[in-house]
């Protein structure tokens, strides 16, 4: 069959320019076109024959004399010799005019995909990028395509990705006319020759997009908006979060279904159970049957207790009154009409949004009554939608303390920036990139004019990889610059766990924000005629800071790092001890005198690894005694807290809601924090503290 399907692709590669123009008819005794079609699977070269026979009008008719198929069959017996002479004169050469027709144009859609998302709350994310292409043949057939990449991309990476796998497929196809549409504005630009490629890592991508482009005889370039190129970005984002991590294909069947019609919606036996549950019994009625007619029911025990309660109790005209202890009549209410009074008493036209204690008092003395007063109005103050949104703020922490406890030297760093800094340097730097080791507290800092991923990277292979080695933990902030692909990309090559803490939640990375308050205070209090020289006063800052000691561990950063204490500037104009002890030393003094206190150095940080848990073992029993539990399960609903990061709406003033929801708990995570996700089921922030969540009650 495959023999069948190599003479049709053979026909066709020679008669293109005929059979592009005319309906063809097949006429062979098996039909290579259903074999192609109908196919579960295909291989590369059945695959390209295939989307090759697709631009052809072509229809199968089954064999029904030899005579055709005989000279069909002679021509196969009887190859022609691979030495034989080519005769290039056509017949009727002089009359025949073939007219030059021009060829059908194909439409080619393509859109990439990147995003980083972390599996658990504070670990390193894992960046997920797909490809969607979209064909459409002259006659207006589709080919969709979806990919996954192995490998970690930004989005412009990943765009070019896309295009240049496209193109490889339009070679294969053999398309001479295609109209390639994109919504990139830099991709299209950048290969149709507008923009120049800045960026080194877009070099290669261009380059080959550039080959494949020559490849095709006649190639537009098309910019679109994003919402006209919706399929392929479909595909895309369906290749990214549907991938299958051990790369095995992804089957997705999309199908049709009827729309579900509200006699579907509804059900006999749920109508009749809502009807149960909604209808409530009149809590006066016993009252009123006693005092009207002398009835009781027939339970002995509730007739008793009518018995004694309806002392209290007056029947005047048709409506129950009851007498309070203060001698005040007080109307007798069905639960309609309770709830009617509370809606009207607590946010009504002279509602003041009291408390349930406060409602109550205030409904007595409008004189109204029935049994469930103070829960009833305790229970709609706390349900009252805007009593909840402009609730106050809840200032104890939720959680207990969990401290970063790192067991060597140079193992765990928190990192974080320091600005805008107002007034900038004399140079232009207008930020601090900083880092503090958790066991040492040796911190290393470099003025920056912005923080950008590449610096980030930067700072980390130089200031720390080639200076201590790679460290086991990072922890960071959500910041652009912190949270990116390339950062991601780098933490995996060096095998860092980088985590991120919550938003809005600076303990969680404490040492890190604690550094960045004693730097500034040093800094400020060094710098004393021009304040832009900053810059320049930031390594004698850092000096000061390494070789002070710290209580968390009884000792200075510099004596942990090395083992030994610094040699200060005035102790060689004023020779201490050590100093005038070290002049007489010997060399092999000196050496010996060195051994013996690198010996003891891992003595001197165990000690400090012990003054460090104390510490913090103090520290959190302090934080402990502030604690207000409050936890949230899985499908609660909450409200959170407004933060520029948080909030949806921008704030417009002092009668803002403070808190903004609800939100349904998705995930808990532990340490406190919660994944949150809005009535369209769509994330509308990251991770976030329990302590900037209140419960709501609906």
């Amino acid at each position: 069959m495959e023999k069948q399907c190599l003479a049709l692709i053979f026909a066709v590669q020679k008669l293109r320019h005929y059979m592009l123009s005319h309906k063809i008819s097949l006429i062979s005794r098996v039909n290579p076109l259903q074999y192609l079609m109908t196919r579960p699977t295909l291989s590369g070269r059945l695959a390209r024959w295939s989307m090759i026979l697709l631009q052809f009008d072509i229809a199968f008719v089954p064999q029904r004399a030899v005579k055709g198929q005989a000279l069909a069959d002679f021509l196969a017996s009887h190859p022609i010799p691979a030495d034989s002479p080519l005769n290039d004169d056509l017949p009727d050469e002089l009359v025949m005019s073939v007219e030059e027709q021009e060829s059908p144009t194909w439409e080619f859609y393509f859109d990439g995909a990147s995003s980083i998302k972390s599996l658990r709350p504070h670990e390193t994310p894992v960046v997920r990028v797909g490809l969607g292409l979209v064909f459409v043949s002259p006659e207006g057939h589709t080919l969709r395509y979806s990919y996954s990449l192995s490998e970690p991309r930004t989005n412009n990476e990943a765009e070019y990705e896309a295009l240049i796998v496209g193109l490889e497929l339009a070679v294969q196809m053999s398309i001479v006319r295609v109209k390639i549409f994109g919504d990139s504005q830099l991709i299209i630009n950048q290969v149709a020759g507008i923009f120049k490629v800045l960026k080194p890592e877009l070099l290669p991508y261009h380059d080959r997009a550039m080959e494949l482009l020559c490849l095709i005889p006649e190639v537009t370039l098309v910019r679109v908006p994003r919402s006209e190129n919706g399929r392929a970005d479909a595909l895309a984002k369906l290749a990214k979060e549907l991938a299958d991590p051990n790369g095995n294909p992804v089957s997705v069947v999309v199908q049709y279904r009827q729309a579900l019609c509200p006699a579907d919606l509804s059900s006999p036996d749920q109508t009749l159970t809502v009807c149960a549950v909604e209808e409530e019994s009149d809590w006066r009625v016993p009252f009123v049957e006693y005092l009207k007619r002398g009835k009781l029911p027939d339970d002995r025990s509730l007739a008793a207790q009518i018995r004694k309660r309806a002392l209290s109790f007056s029947y005047v005209n048709e409506t129950l009154y009851r007498r309070s202890f203060d001698q005040m009549w007080l109307r007798c209410l069905n639960n309609e009409e309770a709830r009617k009074v509370m809606g009207e008493v607590h946010e009504g036209l002279c509602g003041a949004h009291q408390s349930g204690p406060k409602m109550k008092v205030r409904i007595k003395r409008l004189g109204y009554y029935w049994p469930t007063m103070i829960r009833d109005c305790m229970e709609h103050a706390r349900k009252c939608h805007q009593c909840q949104i402009h609730n106050t703020v809840i200032h104890q922490p939720p959680n207990p303390l969990h401290p970063t406890v790192s067991s060597w030297p140079f193992e765990s760093w928190g990192t974080d920036v320091v600005g805008p800094i107002d007034p900038p340097s004399s140079k232009g730097h207008r930020f601090i990139l900083a880092a503090t080791d958790y066991f040492s507290k040796w911190a290393e800092a470099i003025p920056l004019k912005e923080v950008k991923s590449e610096d980030v990277m930067r700072f980390f292979r130089d200031h720390v990889v080639y200076r201590f080695g790679v460290p086991r933990r990072i922890i960071s902030d959500n910041g652009p610059s912190f949270r990116s692909t390339k950062i991601a990309r780098f933490a995996r090559r060096h095998n860092i766990n980088w985590r991120y803490s919550s938003i809005y939640y600076p303990r969680a990375n404490g040492l890190a924000e604690a550094f960045n308050k004693t730097l500034v205070q040093l800094i400020r209090k060094i710098l004393v005629a021009n304040k832009r020289e900053w810059h320049d006063k930031l390594p004698e800052a850092l000096w000061a800071y390494r070789t002070t000691y710290r209580t968390p561990t009884q000792c200075t950063p510099y004596a942990l790092a090395f083992g030994v204490e610094a040699v200060l500037p005035l102790e060689v104009e004023l020779p201490s001890l050590r100093v005038a002890v070290s002049h007489n030393l010997s060399r092999e003094d000196n050496a010996r005198l060195r051994l013996e206190e690198l010996d003891g150095l891992e003595e001197l940080r165990l000690q400090a690894h012990q003054n460090l848990k104390l510490y913090q073992a103090r520290m959190a029993q302090a934080h402990d005694r502030l604690v207000r539990p409050r936890a949230f399960q899985v499908g609660e609903l909450v409200l959170v807290l407004r933060r520029p990061i948080i909030s949806r709406r921008r704030r417009g003033g002092k009668f803002e809601p403070i808190w903004e929801g609800p939100f349904v708990v998705e995930q808990v995570y532990e340490g406190g924090s919660y994944l949150l996700v809005d009535a369209n089921g769509v994330h509308p922030m990251p991770v976030i503290n329990g302590q900037y969540l209140r419960k709501y009650y609906a």
